[in-house]
């Protein structure tokens, strides 16, 4: 196995991500060899796949900068941890191609083990879908800023109608019928507040500039 660069701190990353947003290819360049490790780290899941070790890293090494290249500080969770993501939906991306082209093999033969020793099976390769990790993380982001905006921007009767309506904060989803007797109030004119609450919240997300079309 290669030898592979230290992995910058947290304080070298953040200022490596700075530079990276500027422009900066030489920053770009040096946090793929910073993260090399990483990649062949997932990779090693996979070392008993038939596949060329130097292959596998490579193949990671993709996802690695298309990790790189659509983070974003807001997803809540480290570089690290989403690259790790991306690297190995790019290496089941990679069997699931290879499946595809190789009618003689059986679904059911093993091409390998996983780290816990469990057997790979083209089948399961092939049963999974393809993940699009950006849209994932995305999506992530936006629940956890509605999450914020609910009690920001609504009054208490709009926010319970909404937190009840779907089920927020780990609260159980009621019908507009349920919510209108809690409250003592017609259906209609949940409905109504229910709508006035979502416009809201939609002004809201337009005003940070979150939503993407």
């Amino acid at each position: 196995m290669k030898t592979f660069l230290t992995p910058f701190t947290n304080e070298q990353e953040n200022e490596c991500l700075q530079r990276i947003k500027q422009g900066d290819l030489e920053a770009k360049k040096e946090m793929i060899l910073r993260n090399m490790r990483l990649v062949a780290h997932v990779a090693k899941k996979y070392q008993n796949s038939e596949e060329d070790m130097e292959d596998l890293i490579s193949i990671g090494t993709i996802g690695l900068i298309k990790a790189i290249s659509t983070y974003r500080e807001d997803y809540g969770s480290r570089l690290a941890t989403y690259a790790a993501r991306c690297i190995d939906n790019e290496l089941l991306m990679h069997f699931r191609a290879k499946k595809k082209h190789s009618r003689e093999v059986s679904l059911y033969e093993p091409i390998g083990t996983d780290k816990e020793g469990n057997q790979i099976h083209l089948l399961d390769i092939a049963g999974c879908e393809d993940v699009d990790v950006v849209e994932e993380m995305e999506q992530e982001r936006k629940t956890r800023c509605v999450m914020e905006l609910v009690p920001k921007v609504l009054e208490e009767r709009e926010r319970y109608i909404i937190v009840s309506r779907y089920g927020l904060f780990g609260r159980k989803a009621m019908t507009q019928r349920e919510i209108a007797k809690t409250l003592e109030i017609s259906r209609s004119y949940v409905s109504r507040l229910e709508k006035r609450a979502l416009q809201k919240l939609r002004q809201a997300y337009s005003e940070k500039n979150l939503f993407t079309g």
